[in-house]
């Protein structure tokens, strides 16, 4: 049986905006190795959120490393 396709809307609540936008931003800076995806190259990251001046850089990169492993768990998930 087909999966239902995602909706391609969706709502950010104001206090998860920071880091939506930053997770964005940084989608390219994905490592990986021959079993999948590793995590974020966070040394890119954090470059990435002083070029933008986020603020609150410490809370934002919290609420972000639990987006990677969210997302780390889906794509590793296809690779099984």
């Amino acid at each position: 049986m087909p999966e239902p396709e995602p909706e391609k809307d969706f709502e950010v609540w104001n206090e998860n905006w920071s880091v939506v936008q930053l997770f964005l931003r940084c989608q390219t800076q994905w490592r990986t190795s021959i079993g999948g995806v590793t995590g974020l190259d966070y040394a890119s990251v954090i470059s990435t959120a002083k070029l933008y001046s986020v603020e609150d850089l410490p809370s934002v990169f919290e609420d972000l490393q639990i987006m990677e492993i969210t997302a780390m768990a889906e794509m590793n998930k296809e690779s099984k």
